[in-house]
């Protein structure tokens, strides 16, 4: 998490920087100004976040979605339809369709759950999970804060060596056109 926060901070130190200069350079043309800065703000800053009342979730989202997605619910092992499905295409939050998970990164770790090796790394974020009495990686959808499941690091050791070990629910999925 500190590696991620210094690097924001470096990339607004940048963006400051860089609009400092803009500034010098066309401060008696104000308009190319504002184009430079209206470019650098829709590049640079992260994504919005999509907030909503707990009511508007239970409206939006099925019992079990909401159960997973709001409540830190855990469906049962070998429940879910993203288990056994290898269909080429994308894993999205069923919360708010953020891209989440390629379908090339997913493999059967025999766990009853979907597992990915990796994410899309700006759309899902890692919190600390001391529920249960255990110490675990709780992976959250980075705009909708849904919870998805938990990250491992028992996955394939010629990848990444992580396991990120998602609920079925928490997902929707778009197959890829060829």
């Amino acid at each position: 998490m500190k590696s991620v926060r210094l690097l924001r901070t470096k990339r607004l130190f940048l963006l400051l920087s860089n609009l400092i200069y803009i500034y010098k350079m066309f401060r008696y043309n104000f308009h190319l100004f504002i184009f430079f800065f209206s470019f650098y703000s829709l590049t640079s800053f992260s994504q919005t976040k999509l907030i909503k009342t707990e009511a508007q979730w239970e409206k939006i989202l099925s019992p079990l979605e909401y159960y997973v997605l709001r409540e830190k619910g855990t469906e049962r092992p070998a429940t879910g339809i993203y288990d056994k499905h290898y269909e080429n295409g994308i894993y999205a939050c069923a919360g708010c369709e953020t891209k989440l998970f390629d379908s090339k990164d997913k493999f059967n770790s025999y766990s009853g759950w979907p597992s990915f090796d990796r994410g899309h790394q700006n759309n899902i974020s890692e919190i600390t999970d001391t529920s249960h009495g255990m110490k675990r990686v709780e992976v959250i959808c980075a705009i909708c804060n849904g919870h998805l499941g938990h990250v491992f690091d028992d996955g394939p050791k010629k990848t990444t060596g992580k396991r990120y070990c998602i609920n079925s629910a928490s997902l929707s999925f778009e197959a890829k056109k060829e």
